[in-house]
């Protein structure tokens, strides 16, 4: 039950996103819309940027499940994107509304997510520290992010598979290559 009313919360946030920007959005506007009290409301959330908060882990835990290999990473950055843009209104209402912060740091954890998972695949069996595991991931992860908050920012008007390939021929091998220096020093 408790998921059902977390869920009811999301479909009305991200409906009533279509009609007004966040910052006009109110705990009654969310309640109405799925028809629960505030209390409800408020045993889930702290607030509307909790919510917030939430909404963009679960869409991006929906994106990655199982893409977290290096044969299918490319896969899982498609997916990012895809839900990214799925979520167009909620996202740009979300960018343009809350600090830019809110939105790099979900996206910094979502790919460093798929990243992880990568460094670790090809990691293994090496002697590599996980501080230099976490240092080469979080080194792709700001090239990620950067790409996709520049996308985002042109109000995802190019198709995100142009992107995405573009992504994939410049990183073509350099993970590999960078877990094979770290551990040669």
């Amino acid at each position: 039950m408790s998921n059902m009313t977390k869920y009811a919360l999301e479909a009305s946030l991200k409906k009533l996103l279509l009609e007004k920007p966040l910052d006009k959005i109110t705990i009654n506007d969310l309640t109405e819309g799925c028809g629960i009290s505030r209390m409800a409301f408020y045993y889930h959330f702290k607030d509307i940027y909790d919510l917030v908060e939430w909404v963009c882990m679960e869409d991006a835990s929906r994106a990655l499940q199982g893409k977290k290999t290096y044969d299918t990473w490319q896969e899982g950055l498609s997916q990012i994107f895809e839900v990214v843009l799925e979520n167009k209104p909620f996202i740009l209402n979300v960018y343009h509304s809350v600090s830019r912060e809110q939105i790099e740091n979900y996206l910094f954890r979502l790919t460093l997510d798929l990243i992880m998972g990568v460094v670790e695949e090809k990691s293994a069996g090496m002697n590599l520290s996980e501080e230099d595991k976490l240092f080469i991931a979080n080194f792709y992860k700001y090239s990620f992010v950067g790409v996709m908050l520049d996308w985002i920012k042109m109000g995802m008007k190019v198709d995100y598979q142009e992107i995405v390939d573009k992504m994939c021929l410049t990183l073509k091998g350099n993970v590999t290559n960078s877990i094979k220096n770290f551990s040669q020093q």
